[in-house]
């Protein structure tokens, strides 16, 4: 056998193979590689998140930002509870913009930092998760579409400010003095309600006002100017999952917390979602194979080019068990008509192997073990059980 013949029909992948095979997962990741750069650019740059007052986008809040300052009302844009809870002072304003990310020890420890601090607090779209620590005394109740309202109240912002788009939560409370504007069906979607040492707190059932695209709408500059300039300071609280106070607050009751422990319970969802997503996908994958089918070949393929390729097939799973099995029944297909053997009982032992060592000098050879025994446990030892079988039929074609 020449070295040609050789290599065009080894079993192992040829580099031309091999590429042909990876070059889709390789064009797949440079494309995610690339997305990855390209977004990373372009939020590189002025883009923040919803409320943001860095943020130029339609549900940012640069707008009244610039307008305050022009105002004389200096921004400081804070992201963690230690820098809100020791920012008040009666010469400014907090403005919490998701309250209920919060949990109950911050909530609990921002509260007790701005009680008594003569400044001013503006919770956005506050609900039953952050209500009882953050505004104790009010409760919310079904919410309400955002749409311009009439203040319906003396509060001096909201009679100067007229007509506002509020809506969202609901507030209902009983503690005297309260300021209840903005009404959907007799609930006020703004509430101010008075605290201890001068301060007050202001409730929004929705943050829309502070939109840059609705800022321009109705009265809702005017109102939000008066609500967040009130004092020379604001302070605007963007709440974030990575303030380690919230992990700091979750642990400190709990010495004995196991790792599920500290993983939020979303992500224990989100797989519990993957996990019966990727059984549905097996089961259609499944049914959509259905079973196996034969059909003759629409074209004539040569013995060799069918037995290599069944052999590569073979190789690439380990599948020497198939492959010996194969072997051995093509071998005792072709020697019993020659041994006298009907084909019925070719594959039964007790019929084949009295017929060949009678026909054959079995020595120390072992017919069972041959023709009939165990897969082979590698690739020599199938290579060496395939010389074997050769060499037998030729020992009976010829005896």
């Amino acid at each position: 056998m020449t070295a040609a013949s050789v290599s065009s029909t080894s079993m192992a992948p040829t580099k031309r193979q091999v590429w042909s095979r990876t070059r889709g997962l390789l064009l797949a990741l440079v494309i995610l590689v690339a997305a990855g750069i390209a977004m990373a650019a372009l939020r590189s740059g002025d883009q923040h998140g919803r409320l943001d007052p860095r943020s130029a986008d339609r549900y940012g809040s640069r707008a009244v930002a610039e307008l305050l300052k022009d105002r004389g009302v200096s921004t400081r844009v804070v992201t963690t509870l230690d820098e809100a809870a020791t920012a008040g002072g009666p010469d400014t304003t907090l403005l919490v913009t998701v309250p209920d990310l919060l949990t109950e020890p911050q909530q609990a420890t921002l509260h007790a930092a701005m009680a008594d601090s003569g400044g001013r607090t503006v919770l956005l779209a506050a609900g039953p998760a952050s209500l009882g620590t953050l505004a104790p005394g009010v409760h919310s109740e079904a919410t309400a579409s955002v749409s311009a309202r009439t203040p319906q109240c003396s509060l001096p912002a909201a009679r100067s400010a007229g007509n506002a788009e509020l809506g969202g939560e609901r507030y209902a409370t009983e503690r005297p003095g309260a300021d209840s504007c903005y009404p959907s069906d007799g609930l006020p979607t703004l509430l101010r309600i008075d605290e201890t040492g001068n301060g007050d707190t202001v409730l929004l059932g929705s943050p829309d006002i502070l939109y840059n695209h609705r800022l321009d709408k109705h009265g809702n500059a005017s109102l939000a100017l008066q609500l967040l300039g009130s004092r020379s300071h604001l302070v605007w609280y963007l709440p974030s999952l990575g303030d380690t106070s919230a992990a700091q607050d979750s642990t400190d009751g709990d010495t004995d917390s196991t790792f599920l422990d500290l993983i939020p319970s979303g992500w224990l969802w989100g797989t519990l979602q993957l996990a019966v997503a990727a059984v549905l996908a097996a089961i259609w994958r499944a049914r959509r194979l259905g079973p196996l089918v034969t059909e003759r070949l629409p074209v004539a393929i040569r013995a060799s080019e069918s037995t290599e390729g069944r052999a590569r097939l073979y190789r690439k799973v380990n599948a020497r068990d198939r492959a010996a099995a194969a072997l051995r029944s093509a071998t005792r297909t072709r020697i019993a008509p020659l041994l006298g053997v009907p084909p019925a009982g070719a594959h039964s032992p007790d019929v084949l192997l009295p017929a060949a060592s009678a026909h054959l000098r079995t020595g120390e050879r072992d017919l069972n073990g041959l023709l009939f025994g165990p897969a082979p446990a590698d690739d020599t030892a199938l290579i060496h059980l395939a010389d074997q079988l050769d060499a037998l039929e030729r020992e009976v074609r010829t005896s």
